[in-house]
């Protein structure tokens, strides 16, 4: 039993250790958003979005390297589902989130082109080194693209900075963002794994805390990115951090790990392929409606993780 309150405190370490972690990795891509001229919202799709990604990439290379293409592909897309049913839903419940014009034209979209994209790479059951190279470049450019763009139309959708925000250098500014990202990627894996050996000491199976618990674990630093931006009035950056997550989940963190040794697929997964495409999907009418997500449409997206959640535990168990 003292075992157990070891791997409760160490729990509680690493979830204090997200917290510093992503106000760090905040504080710095504002900065750097604000000298650069570039808006939130693409700072979000990118540097944010990959820094809460590294812990997914972290685990899937090293699930991937172990022969464990079930847990790679799973981590995958439950993180990508909980972004947005569970992480987006339940930051829309504590305050409502404004959507720019330019999100739903543009970001949303990508995002769906990209979630579709995995039907017809899985369909041979596999993903060969050449895609996951393939999808690599993809990230590229995409990264490219939202960079040019948010030059182009120098966007003004939300101030750079905000009367409580100071002056940051850029070598600062990339401290932050370099000791953010580590402190996501170390506090996620001391947060997870304490977590699966306190759910195995009370029998939870260990192929449910592989595709919920590891999968919401490392979503835990979008978690609190989002609920963080939005407590400073970065919004945009709070949505641009989940869409951007959710690209680079699936190009860059799949990506890798096939470019690494490839990825065998297994079929069971289509399942949840249509479940993280409907979440997509869904984003479009929601976001649409008064260009905000409040918290009754908030509700609904937590509702349908918490259903699938269900659903996932009883097809697992019986």
């Amino acid at each position: 039993m003292s075992e157990i309150w070891l791997n409760a405190i160490l729990v509680v370490i690493g979830l204090v250790m997200i917290y510093y972690g992503a106000n760090w990795l905040i504080n710095g891509s504002v900065a750097i958003a604000k000298k650069l001229n570039i808006s939130h919202l693409i700072i979000g799709l990118t540097i944010v979005a990959f820094g809460t990604s590294t812990p997914e990439l972290t685990v899937s290379l090293s699930a991937t390297l172990s022969g464990y293409n079930d847990v790679t592909m799973g981590n995958v897309v439950g993180s990508n589902i909980a972004n947005i049913g569970l992480i987006l839903g339940l930051a829309a419940i504590l305050s409502p989130i404004a959507v720019a014009k330019t999100t739903v034209r543009r970001e949303i979209p990508i995002m769906i082109l990209v979630t579709l994209l995995i039907i017809p790479i899985s369909l041979d059951n596999k993903i060969t080194q050449v895609e996951g190279v393939f999808m690599i470049a993809g990230a590229v450019l995409f990264t490219i693209f939202s960079y040019r763009q948010s030059k182009k139309e120098n966007t003004h959708d939300t101030p750079l900075t905000t009367t409580n925000e100071k002056e940051i250098s850029y070598k600062r500014s990339l401290l932050y963002i370099a000791l953010g990202s580590l402190f996501l990627i170390v506090s996620s894996f001391l947060t997870v794994d304490n977590a699966v050996i306190i759910a195995e000491n009370f029998g939870v199976p260990n192929l449910i805390i592989g595709i919920t618990l590891l999968a919401v674990g490392t979503s835990l630093p979008e978690l609190i990115t989002t609920v963080m931006a939005i407590k400073k009035g970065h919004t945009d950056l709070s949505v641009g951090n989940i869409i951007g997550s959710n690209i680079f989940n699936i190009l860059v963190v799949a990506g890798a790990s096939a470019t690494v040794v490839g990825i065998t697929i297994n079929p069971d997964i289509f399942r949840d392929y249509v479940v993280m495409i409907a979440f997509s999907l869904l984003l479009i009418p929601i976001m649409k409606t008064g260009l905000s997500i409040n918290k009754f449409e908030g509700s609904l997206l937590l509702g349908g993780y918490i259903a699938y959640a269900i659903f996932l535990f009883y097809s697992l168990t019986n």
